[in-house]
């Protein structure tokens, strides 16, 4: 299947939830994530929730980290040229919801990506390769290319894999990936 077919997949079968099964599912992903040997880390990134996309629910990781004293890096998206800026989380920061639905900081400090030992990838379909299927325009896939090379890639999903997607010359593969109920590790 194609990567268009699959994010019309996807799409749809993420409108099918309810809020309630998000919420459950998003606490199930957290839960399972705790299970992980990720948090002697100190700098993660996290996307935060696009609610009309019907996204896991990043609040409960990011208690989790904020509970565990991290530094969080958080993004703001740049239209024009698909990247993205990345700014400390800090108790302070206000947020702006954008045009496209993302809640994003207006300001603060600056990071470099290069800095990030973990970061919480969005996925709408991904593969037991790691393999990946976002929303099309390479946000992600740029800024992982500006990771640390150790910087483990963690994508959240609500479903189980495809056995097989096409990846591109600049898509960067996913470490793993936490469902509700399991971790998918590439094969």
């Amino acid at each position: 299947m194609d990567k268009a077919l699959l994010r019309k997949k996807y799409k749809n079968l993420r409108a099918a939830l309810s809020t309630n099964d998000i919420d459950e599912m998003s606490l199930e992903i957290a839960n399972t994530a705790l299970t992980l040997d990720i948090w002697d880390y100190t700098n993660y990134h996290i996307f935060l929730t696009i609610e009309d996309k019907a996204e896991v629910d990043t609040n409960y990781l990011l208690h989790i980290l904020q509970g565990r004293d991290k530094t969080i890096g958080v993004s703001k998206s740049n239209f024009e040229d698909s990247s993205l800026e990345h700014f400390l989380l800090q108790e302070n920061t206000k947020f702006k919801i954008s045009k496209y639905g993302i809640p994003e900081p207006l300001d603060g400090i600056k990071l470099d990506p290069n800095i990030f030992d973990v970061v919480f990838v969005p996925v709408l379909a991904y593969d037991r390769k790691g393999n990946r299927i976002g929303y099309g325009k390479g946000f992600y896939d740029r800024f992982l290319a500006q990771c640390n090379p150790t910087c483990k890639f963690i994508g959240v999903s609500f479903f189980e894999p495809e056995d097989e997607i096409q990846s591109g010359i600049y898509d960067i593969p996913l470490s793993m990936v936490i469902t509700p109920k399991k971790i998918y590790k590439p094969s």
